[in-house]
């Protein structure tokens, strides 16, 4: 039965989907985890970079 929290249901459909057993004890830990990688990629989109913007280079060792 789906929560009514989105994020506890991605939380149990992702580890549905990937084949991972989740213990309700991890839940919280991944909750927080989730939650500061959302907060770090909102910043990371929000950011302002102009159509003719050129790649950085790629460097090979």
């Amino acid at each position: 039965m789906p929560s009514s929290d989105p994020t506890d249901d991605f939380i149990e459909a992702a580890a549905q989907a990937l084949g991972v057993p989740l213990d309700p004890a991890w839940k919280p830990a991944i909750r927080g985890n989730l939650e500061v990688t959302l907060k770090l990629a909102r910043l990371v989109e929000e950011f302002p970079l102009p159509d003719d913007f050129e790649p950085a280079p790629v460097y090979k060792a």
